[in-house]
């Protein structure tokens, strides 16, 4: 959730196409998970094989074999917005054509204190881009602080689950529900959960996901 690495998101996304590329040679019939988030879902702090989204990948491996196997594409940036990962969403979906989108942004928006109106035209701007491609969403919801103020700490929540009722998408109402009440689940900055916390966000999301891919 920190403000890292946004400068280095075009290079992020580059390196992921050429991956994606070079993989897509082997297994043609691939079928794609994208997760789009920001350093809740990047590895912040921790190995990026310790991740939730790098768990669920080995997760979706070790299932009974299915006609077509599913990848896991991280495209999640430390320090990403809503209004970021907008302005890069269309290519990330022309290059990988996922099928399924987690889209776990928003909680930068709400640290800054940016515009909820403008955090939720972000957001359905890019659920809306997603189905349009046969995409089936994921968006995952975030809460803050009461320091925020209560009005606009609802807003912000409420934000998630209108927009997945008027969308009608699946909806994760706050990735860090099973972690929160614990301070040793999260490192020396408060923020960002511990890799022994990952295999706990990883069954949260599942929870959620699961239905979607069946």
């Amino acid at each position: 959730m920190r403000p890292r690495f946004n400068l280095l998101g075009v290079l992020y996304l580059l390196l992921l196409c050429l991956t994606a590329t070079a993989n897509a040679s082997t297994r043609s019939d691939t079928r794609q998970i994208l997760v789009y988030g920001d350093s809740l879902s990047a590895g912040f702090g921790i190995a990026i094989k310790d991740s939730w989204p790098a768990l669920l990948a080995d997760r979706l491996q070790n299932l009974p074999a299915k006609k077509q196997p599913i990848r896991v594409i991280n495209a999640s940036i430390s320090g990403e917005t809503t209004a970021g990962g907008r302005s890069r969403f269309e290519a990330a979906q022309r290059q990988f054509s996922p099928q399924w989108v987690i889209l776990a942004l928003g909680a930068n928006d709400g640290l800054r204190g940016l515009p909820v109106t403008a955090m939720r035209d972000n957001l359905r701007f890019m659920i809306r881009a997603a189905k349009k491609r046969g995409a089936r969403v994921l968006l995952v919801g975030m809460r803050l602080p009461p320091n925020y103020g209560e009005a606009y700490t609802r807003n912000f929540e409420n934000t998630f689950h209108e927009l997945a009722q008027k969308e009608k998408v699946a909806l994760l109402p706050f990735l860090l529900e099973p972690v929160a009440t614990d301070r040793n689940n999260f490192l020396s900055d408060g923020l960002h959960p511990t890799a022994a916390a990952q295999p706990i966000l990883l069954d949260h999301v599942w929870s959620k996901l699961k239905p979607l891919l069946d």
